[in-house]
């Protein structure tokens, strides 16, 4: 087997985390990377000392909603945030790094990855909403998508 690149090797991380998510919908992992260091993890899930969205913490996963709509009544917490979250939490400062997530960021994440500071978006997945890949662009993150 060959070595894998550190796009790779974090990537595999944010897949790991992502296997933490107790989300019915979808499982988002994220990792956030400086000078090869991992900084913070995350991964969707509902706020602490709420039921997990998998145990009914979150109607909208429950629900029939169309991927990427319905934000404003999710009770999770998307990968992306909450590694932004861990990190400002435990005072680690991101500005500058790379954050690796398993899907590409939503317009909200998209939001918080630049006001954080956060220079590069490896991602996997599709997302479908290309108005968040715009203002990442337009922020001047770099975006790579892993294959």
């Amino acid at each position: 087997m060959a070595r894998p690149s550190w796009d790779q090797y974090f990537m595999r991380m944010a897949e790991l985390a992502a296997s933490r998510s107790t989300c019915v919908r979808r499982k988002v992992g994220a990792v956030i990377v400086k000078d090869r260091m991992v900084l913070s993890t995350g991964y969707n899930d509902t706020p602490r000392g709420l039921p997990n969205c998998g145990d009914g913490g979150c109607e909208r996963c429950a629900s029939d909603a169309p991927s990427g709509t319905g934000h404003d009544t999710c009770l999770c917490i998307h990968g992306e945030q909450n590694a932004i979250i861990q990190a400002a939490y435990h005072g680690v400062g991101i500005n500058g790094a790379s954050i690796y997530v398993t899907h590409q960021p939503c317009l909200t994440c998209a939001k918080m990855i630049l006001n954080a500071g956060l220079r590069r978006v490896v991602f996997a997945g599709e997302y479908p909403d290309p108005l968040a890949r715009k203002v990442l662009e337009d922020g001047g993150v770099e975006l790579v998508q892993a294959l």
